[in-house]
């Protein structure tokens, strides 16, 4: 078993849809999106799968939305850290 691709966070699949929805991939560096992803996902809770597909038949309507809510919101305070830390110069 290879943890790393056979177990993962639920919540990283959740908020690399909301970051390509929103388009930050456009707006901030790799570095920064690198950055904004470890923000972000230590605000949220684990929540390990080995399959995005189990996620269908257990998750209710209602729960998913909260997800993407508490993604949205974690999403929302991580940028605003990158916004203030100081940027790197070459």
């Amino acid at each position: 078993m290879i943890l790393d691709t056979d177990i993962h966070n639920f919540y990283e699949h959740l908020m690399l849809k909301e970051i390509e929805k929103q388009g930050l991939q456009q707006t901030l560096s790799s570095d920064q999106i690198a950055d904004l992803c470890c923000l972000t996902l230590n605000q949220l809770p684990a929540h390990y799968i080995r399959h995005d597909v189990d996620m269908i038949y257990f998750l209710t309507d209602a729960k998913r939305a909260e997800m993407e809510k508490q993604v949205i919101e974690s999403l929302k305070l991580a940028q605003q850290t990158i916004k203030q830390a100081p940027t790197k110069q070459s």
